[in-house]
């Protein structure tokens, strides 16, 4: 007998979203890894960003365009989503799903090391009402870091997997990105330009409010 875990038993009130059901099977097929973002977060991004009237997101860690298709349903017409991606190979995937769910037209695809794109839009003068975080989590300290100096007041950060599959409350583990995992759990909780709270369900999601 399957095991329901509460996860799995919320998951179980809502249909099946077709057009992300199909974004999951295209990165199995394009042999990518099945890290997108929990369907529960993926619905609670596209809140968000209508609940805060956000007219530009910033995605740090596009993959296959999951994650970007919770964003950009939240957006208006006229909203922006820029959507950093480390390797061109996944920014297309991300591009073609993205286009195919009736989105591109939200989407700007910036490919390359993400601490480069970010200072870059920062030397730019640009500002931002909402960030997703999920790339790579050494450098999540950095991402937080230069979010906030990247947010309009009132801005919502995101980060997603913050308990990195319970390494991060495992005291035997102290990788480098473990470490930086608990640096940036450490920074969301305690650094007095935000308030935040972090919730625990799935692999864990932090969000923060810029005051």
């Amino acid at each position: 007998m399957e095991t329901i875990t509460p996860e799995s038993y919320m998951e179980g009130l809502y249909e099946e979203d077709e057009v992300l059901a199909r974004v999951q099977e295209v990165i199995r097929t394009h042999n990518m890894p099945e890290i997108s973002i929990a369907p529960g977060y993926g619905r609670l991004l596209t809140m968000m960003v209508t609940m805060i009237g956000a007219k530009k997101v910033l995605e740090i860690g596009a993959l296959g365009g999951y994650s970007g298709i919770c964003l950009a349903r939240g957006l208006k017409e006229g909203g922006k989503l820029i959507s950093l991606e480390l390797k061109q190979e996944f920014a297309e995937v991300a591009k073609q799903n993205v286009t195919d769910a009736g989105l591109g037209a939200f989407v700007d695809y910036r490919i390359g090391e993400a601490l480069v794109h970010l200072n870059e839009l920062l030397a730019q003068g640009e500002r931002f009402d909402f960030f997703f975080i999920d790339a790579d989590k050494v450098n999540y300290p950095n991402y937080l870091e230069l979010a906030i100096q990247l947010a309009n007041p009132g801005a919502i950060i995101a980060g997603d997997n913050t308990l990195m599959r319970g390494k991060v409350v495992d005291a035997n583990q102290n990788k480098t990105s473990v470490q930086a995992m608990r640096k940036f759990n450490q920074s969301i909780a305690s650094d007095p330009r935000l308030e935040s709270t972090i919730l625990p369900a799935y692999d864990g999601l932090a969000l923060a409010r810029v005051r």
